[in-house]
């Protein structure tokens, strides 16, 4: 069996901030995937719990194409905007199909993600939302989508997990949070944007050893990711 490094901590928890709608959100889901793979590959465990985040909480209830959205708020620049991000998405093996994708409010696939947590698949809910939305051009607002989503993952819909997720988007905003995706470990480490995965090792690496020590507030310097209100792509 692989050791961990001494003096590094076999387990570490992180919480990843982020909304279904926000593509570096999805990036940087993935490119924190492949680093506590490598974690785990030494010995590590990775604890890792989604938390909600809506970066347009005034967004309606109607879907509308995300490109006609992304005009609207940023013009002409908005295709050669989705075109980067569709590019640094292929590049992780991810299809982002702007094309199809529709801009929703996130508030429901938020509490169907708390469900899927208090089940222990909130990992996996989350990245078939992800997928649904940038892939599928499915409506993650709608509550039929959802609902044969959370039947494609196993996650039963107790109908419960909106005040979890009320709860939860306030104490974003007391951390300060204005822009996901956020990792944050222990409670107390951050590192914020889609870094590339080697910076997601060494961060994972560093909180395993800095765990119980004075706290920091970043690890690594701001990466792409979307601030509240809009996502720049």
């Amino acid at each position: 069996m692989p050791e961990t490094r001494r003096g590094l901590s076999s387990s570490v928890k992180v919480e990843i901030f982020s909304d279904v709608v926000c593509p570096w959100c999805y990036i940087g889901h993935v490119r924190f995937a492949k680093a506590a793979e490598a974690f785990r590959a030494k010995g590590g465990t990775i604890d890792v719990t989604m938390r909600p985040f809506q970066l347009d909480p005034s967004a309606p209830a109607e879907a509308e194409p995300v490109l006609t959205m992304l005009k609207r708020k940023f013009g002409g620049d908005a295709g050669q905007m989705a075109d980067r991000v569709i590019g640094l998405g292929a590049e992780e093996g991810l299809e982002l199909r702007y094309d199809r994708a529709l801009s929703v409010n996130t508030l429901r696939a938020h509490r169907l993600v708390e469900v899927a947590v208090g089940q222990g698949l909130g990992t996996e809910m989350a990245e078939r939302l992800f997928r649904a939305h940038f892939t599928d051009g499915l409506d993650v607002g709608d509550p039929e989508v959802l609902a044969g989503l959370a039947t494609e993952v196993g996650v039963r819909d107790t109908g419960e997990g909106a005040e979890q997720v009320a709860e939860q988007i306030a104490r974003a905003r007391s951390l300060g949070i204005t822009g996901v995706p956020l990792f944050l470990f222990e409670g107390q480490f951050a590192v914020s944007g889609a870094q590339p995965v080697e910076t997601f090792e060494a961060a994972i690496d560093e909180v395993a050893e800095r765990t119980g020590q004075k706290p920091i507030t970043q690890l690594a310097a701001p990466a792409d990711g979307c601030d509240d209100g809009y996502c720049a792509v």
